[in-house]
């Protein structure tokens, strides 16, 4: 067996645990979002999600999966702005 087929072998065989479930991770990435206005939170997003995708490619991830990763993050982001919003919303009603 090749490096380079060890490798491809070994990069099959890696499980990365799911972004979208790293609580921690959405929450604080939803409160600094919410932080910023316009091209801040352009920047801001921008910035988080390739420093992500930059890591899971580092670590083997195949790229249509972090691309996967990378939109159930930011649908997990997204359900968490909503979250933070609907219980300000709850609250003022």
């Amino acid at each position: 067996m090749t490096v380079s087929e060890f490798d491809s072998l070994a990069a099959a065989k890696i499980a990365f645990f799911p972004l979208a479930s790293r609580r921690d991770l959405v929450r604080t990435s939803a409160e600094k979002l919410d932080q910023c206005h316009g091209p801040d939170a352009v920047q801001f997003w921008r910035t988080t999600c390739r420093s992500l995708g930059a890591e899971l490619l580092s670590l083997g991830c195949p790229e249509d999966i972090m691309r996967a990763e990378i939109m159930d993050f930011q649908e997990a982001v997204q359900f968490e702005l909503m979250r933070l919003h609907g219980g300000e919303a709850i609250a003022e009603a």
